[in-house]
């Protein structure tokens, strides 16, 4: 909605499915888009991995045709399980991918083509997500041996465990790098959130805050994360069948204390999935996404109604059978916001137009 001259305008959404890409043999588990593509000269390049052990790597020929998608090439030499998570580094040369095979695969682009440059090893077995830092010195990695490793990217595509961290007492879900700062986040099958930073002083990595205890926390398996593009917010998703809202601004009267790094509960979303919610993002134009084992897509945004107890969010739109089976990842294009991809147990990616009507 909108507020002009008093009056409130309502602003109809709709999710417009651009077109349906076809390859995999398994389910898809991961999507990442390439985030120095689809502006410019560059057409988008979107990456998904299976558990048909491969990745696809996912063109838009024609920019001015948006169901012009292809499959420019698949990684299939590497990995021998299950392909779990896939993230392109900042400067869009890099994609790691995260296995079940107990492995992450650092694959580089050179003139289209892709070689695999490094394979990192350690963690006991599968391993579930993988994030680079923001400035793309860094590589988190974390697994069903409840661990959270981080590598520092040395020359030469080579790569250095300098941390291993152990806060979690079950399988670790996800990673996630803060949009601005070295700070990760990592959600687990304990039902927690941790937040981990570097302490200069020890020169080693520590957990700086559990979210999760007491009513506010989640009370099953927290699957996934995403930071709102200041990196203010954030929004978990769990089996409990809710999202979470997390807030890191300053109270005025806390405004000389360290409560900025403090993240505090805002809101719960709830009432809107009715299985597992899988994933959540979180696009720069601040649109919430969220896909579910219910085979639907729930988008929402900050209300614009007043409220005594803060800010709230409210349900933009809900895509309905977005795909035939389970929705393991949605993801927001990095730069063309209206741009939405999802992944299924169905096999199938499919590409989303958001576009808004007053």
């Amino acid at each position: 909605m909108e507020q002009k001259g008093g009056l409130v305008v309502e602003r109809r959404a709709e999710l417009r499915e651009v077109q349906t890409l076809e390859g995999h043999q398994d389910r898809v588990w991961g999507l990442a888009w390439n985030p120095t593509t689809g502006a410019g000269r560059l057409p988008p390049m979107l990456a998904s991995c299976s558990g048909d052990r491969t990745v696809r790597i996912w063109v838009q020929e024609d920019p001015r045709n948006p169901s012009s998608w292809e499959c420019r090439g698949v990684l299939d030499e590497n990995h021998t399980r299950t392909i779990r998570s896939c993230a392109w580094s900042p400067s869009g040369r890099l994609l790691a991918t995260a296995s079940f095979d107990a492995t992450t695969a650092i694959w580089e682009i050179v003139s289209g083509d892709f070689d695999c440059v490094a394979s990192l090893e350690g963690h006991e077995n599968e391993v579930k997500s993988v994030s680079w830092s923001p400035s793309g010195s860094l590589l988190a990695t974390c697994g069903r041996d409840k661990s959270v490793w981080i590598w520092e990217v040395q020359p030469g595509n080579e790569f250095e465990c300098v941390s291993v961290l152990q806060g979690h007492t079950q399988d670790v879900k996800m990673v996630r790098w803060h949009p601005s700062y070295d700070v990760l986040v990592s959600v687990s099958y304990d039902n927690s959130i941790k937040v981990w930073a570097e302490d200069g002083e020890m020169d080693d990595w520590h957990c700086i805050q559990t979210l999760g205890d007491g009513s506010s926390g989640h009370s099953s398996t927290v699957w996934a994360t995403s930071f709102n593009s200041n990196g203010d917010r954030m929004v978990t998703c769990s089996d409990d069948l809710t999202l979470k809202i997390w807030d890191t601004s300053v109270d005025p009267k806390d405004a000389s204390s360290d409560s900025s790094i403090r993240w505090r509960h805002l809101s719960t979303l709830s009432g809107y999935h009715d299985r597992t919610i899988f994933s959540v993002d979180w696009s720069r134009d601040g649109i919430i996404a969220s896909g579910a084992g219910d085979d639907s897509i729930c988008l929402f945004r900050e209300s614009t109604e007043p409220s005594v107890d803060g800010p709230s969010y409210e349900l933009v739109l809900k895509k309905e059978k977005a795909h035939n089976m389970d929705i393991n990842s949605v993801q927001w294009h990095p730069k063309m916001s209206h741009l939405l991809a999802s992944g299924s147990d169905d096999g199938t990616i499919k590409i989303w137009e958001l576009t808004t009507e007053p």
